[in-house]
């Protein structure tokens, strides 16, 4: 694949936590030059050129831009979307949903009309109806919309497995997959440990605790914060699905894509294996699954899928 002659163009739509930490991701890996928007008088401005005055230190000589203008996000090769409500202790994912689907198609209908070729990676919560939203509000592609969860979900999944066997984090392999929220589904059965599987180095009782731990990691953190979210590891987790996009890697990842018949599942987003590249969601790559990680995918996605008919669409 040639080259820009330019670098790529980044649009984060939400100020806040998980946006400016996306930001501060993608300038320190160099990723393209971003304009981070938000409806906040200031609060863009002032993020950006926090952000802007810290690469030189990053040695970064990508560009950061502030503002509260949609406008300035024309002809983005990507855009993050991470604008909505955050949670709150006591609030699941799902309980955003009324008022984060307002919030999104109001920001789609703003930022996609100026970026046709973009591809959109959304963030807000809950994160696999609200993709769906933004595939249908926009018109793209469905290859072209696709949800960060599985590789924030398999993070913390292999973080925890790393901890309980003080092992590095780079030898630990592992997928996520379903809806991003209390039902996901960690296959024990693609879980290696220095291609060692896990299920030799760690207790079925224990991998059990391990991957419940995984499924309310969000709900741990939103807990211990009460006023908010997780950021630092969602940031990190858009990075490297942009750098993935923006270099053409082919990365086997988990992500939130369209389903058309994909594990017996129709019309709907949900968390799958997924190659991705310049074109977005490439292809969706069917596994093999254990009888009770297929009933347990399909759980998830019915949960989902409920809350999709929600939107009245």
């Amino acid at each position: 694949m040639a080259r820009r002659a330019r670098r790529a163009k980044i649009t984060v739509v939400g100020a806040g936590n998980v946006g400016a930490t996306t930001v501060h991701w993608l300038i320190t890996e160099q990723l393209g030059d971003v304009v981070l928007v938000d409806i906040v008088e200031g609060l863009p401005q002032g993020k950006g050129l926090d952000l802007l005055e810290a690469t030189p230190v990053a040695l970064s000589d990508c560009k950061v831009t502030g503002t509260n203008d949609y406008g300035a996000s024309a002809n983005s090769d990507i855009i993050v979307i991470t604008a909505g409500l955050p949670r709150k202790p006591g609030m699941s994912r799902d309980d955003l949903q009324a008022a984060n689907a307002q919030i999104v198609k109001s920001v789609v209908e703003q930022v996609a009309p100026g970026s046709p070729d973009a591809v959109i990676i959304v963030v807000s919560n809950p994160l696999d109806v609200m993709t769906y939203l933004t595939m249908k509000v926009s018109g793209f592609p469905p290859p072209r919309v696709l949800g960060m969860a599985g590789i924030l979900d398999t993070a913390r999944f292999r973080a925890f497995i790393a901890t309980e066997l003080s092992v590095s984090v780079e030898d630990v392999q592992a997928m996520v997959l379903g809806g991003h929220g209390d039902d996901m589904v960690p296959l024990a059965s693609c879980t290696s440990v220095g291609g060692i599987p896990v299920a030799q180095l760690i207790p079925p009782a224990r991998l059990a605790e391990i991957i419940q731990h995984t499924r309310i990691a969000g709900t741990e953190i939103v807990n211990y914060l009460k006023t908010g979210s997780a950021f630092y590891a969602p940031g990190a987790a858009v990075a490297q699905m942009v750098e993935a996009i923006e270099r053409d890697k082919k990365r086997v990842v988990p992500a939130s894509a369209y389903c058309q018949g994909e594990y017996g599942l129709e019309d709907i987003y949900v968390g799958v294996p997924i190659l991705l590249g310049a074109g977005g969601v490439e292809k969706i790559i069917k596994l093999e699954l254990a009888e009770g990680e297929l009933a347990a995918l399909r759980k998830s996605a019915a949960g989902v899928k409920t809350n999709i008919a929600k939107l009245k669409l």
